[in-house]
């Protein structure tokens, strides 16, 4: 059976509106096809409305003023957080086809993504219990109480390649330090970002606390704007991160963004060569390259560069490229036909100023259904410095490989661009994998590994690539703001008085 919540081939296509408080809203405003990744066909239509931001502001201000939600004790907000990951896990295929419409992510990966959500929960929750105010003396009738309050209202601007995932990141510790949420995925993504306010619901948090809100540039600056939104929290280009932290900076509100990357992958001549190829080949091009922290600039040392280059080359030609629904599909298609077109564009312009295709290419691959936004993984040598490719974040399936001497060469290379989101490193060498973590100027290092994320490690970055930080308990803090209470329980002093 068709339904918007299992969306199938045949019948009407489902139609999403946003969800802004305890049901979703009526369809209004601007109607968006949203298009299948794989084929290119509509397969659902959603309403772009901006008068959902005031109805979910609304909502979420109602909810954390009242005692269903903003009264609760830290252990009750808890239960509810650990209710949510049980419900994601209950509902985990019918998110995984969600987000492989939206953005042609093999299903297998949604699969995986949404499988591990809960864990974010969870982790969260148990955050939520530990949370306590501090307590501190200032004399013999004298004390301080050093409270740690929600911001209030918090606008979570998500990503089409990630809307549910890392959505989560925002959601759940902001949750956990007892805010309210207004999500605003992207409007050609927002089909799990509605339903994951509709479960929220499900699993018992009170209406208004978890809203979803469809939208483009116009209802992120209404929500930025909003007088009654404390916090922005955003994750995608650090084009679009400058201009949502202005507006944000010049009302006084906290932001954190994670933006733009162009992460480095270091490799070493005494690295593990097999291990790091395969490494290198998984940085670059999963999700097609459409990540944030893809590993899509490989530097590697001259001894090793012709047999790194000759591997990595043949490693990626067998990855396996199809519809994303195919159990056996490695790589989908980019999201968009934009995004194909950028994507094609950064090559073309390296090979006509010289560089050199040593794997993939601009026809298309073989076996993929008809239509749709198909580009092979591509590994490019040779590129000339000025090329666009090396130094621009070309979100898709795209790596550069890089030849370098010594290590303070490897270094000036890796930190030569404005972005710091991520780096990889590879070596045996003990002493050098802790000089370079130091060196290396990116919000998380890799050492003989890649992409290893984990809902208790921080991650966030640095230069251009964000503000603040996402996972840990560090995340929470973003969430939180202090206010102190001096008590005196004496006789004040009288400075004044004889």
């Amino acid at each position: 059976m068709t339904s918007p919540e299992n969306p199938a081939d045949t019948g009407p296509p489902p139609v999403w509106t946003s969800f802004t408080g305890d049901r979703r809203a009526a369809p209004a405003g601007t109607e968006i096809p949203l298009v299948d990744p794989a084929t290119g066909g509509r397969w659902a239509t959603a309403h772009q409305d901006p008068g959902a931001v005031d109805t979910a502001v609304a909502a979420a201000r109602a909810a954390l003023r009242s005692p269903s939600w903003g009264g609760l004790p830290q252990h009750a907000r808890a239960d509810f957080l650990y209710r949510l990951g049980d419900v994601l896990t209950a509902h985990r295929d019918e998110l995984a086809a969600l987000e492989t419409r939206a953005n042609g992510k093999p299903l297998a990966a949604t699969r995986a993504e949404v499988a591990v959500l809960a864990r974010w929960y969870r982790y969260f929750a148990a955050v939520a219990e530990t949370l306590e105010d501090r307590s501190r003396p200032l004399g013999a009738t004298a004390h301080a109480t050093v409270r740690r309050e929600p911001l209030g209202v918090v606008a979570a601007l998500t990503p089409f390649n990630g809307a549910l995932s890392l959505g989560s990141w925002k959601l759940a510790p902001a949750l956990a330090a007892g805010n309210t949420v207004v999500l605003k995925p992207p409007p050609q993504a927002p089909a799990s970002s509605v339903r994951l306010a509709e479960l929220a619901l499900e699993a018992g948090f009170p209406p208004g606390v978890v809203t979803a809100v469809i939208g483009g540039a116009d209802e992120a600056r209404l929500l930025t704007d909003h007088p009654d939104v404390a916090m922005v929290t955003f994750t995608g280009s650090t084009e679009v991160a400058r201009e949502i932290g202005a507006r944000a900076a010049a009302r006084m509100k906290r932001f954190v963004c994670e933006a733009g990357g162009k992460s480095a992958h270091v490799v070493f001549a005494d690295a593990d060569l097999g291990a790091a190829v395969a490494a290198a080949r998984q940085g670059a091009f999963s999700a097609a390259g459409q990540t944030c922290v893809a590993g899509s600039r490989i530097l590697v040392q001259d001894e090793v560069y012709e047999e790194f280059v000759d591997r990595l080359a043949a490693a990626v030609t067998d990855l396996r490229v199809g519809d994303p629904r195919d159990a056996r599909t490695q790589i989908g298609p980019l999201a968009s036909a934009a995004a194909l077109a950028r994507v094609a564009a950064y090559v073309d312009d390296a090979v006509a100023a010289g560089a050199r295709v040593v794997a993939g290419g601009p026809a298309r691959p073989g076996s993929v259904p008809e239509g749709g936004f198909w580009y092979r993984p591509t590994v490019l040598v040779d590129v000339p410095p000025e090329a666009a490719v090396g130094r621009e974040e070309v979100f898709g399936p795209v790596a550069t490989v890089q030849r370098f001497t010594t290590e303070d060469e490897a270094v000036a290379l890796a930190n030569s661009l404005e972005y710091g989101l991520a780096a990889g490193l590879w070596t045996r060498d003990a002493g050098r994998a802790h000089r370079l973590a130091g060196r290396l100027e990116a919000g998380v290092v890799w050492v003989n590994t890649y992409r290893l994320l984990h809902w208790s490690v921080p991650f966030g970055g640095h230069k251009q690539s964000g503000l603040g930080r996402e996972n840990g308990v560090e995340a929470v803090d973003e969430f939180l703001q202090t206010k102190s209470v001096i008590t005196e329980y004496g006789v004040p002093a009288d400075p004044f008085a004889h």
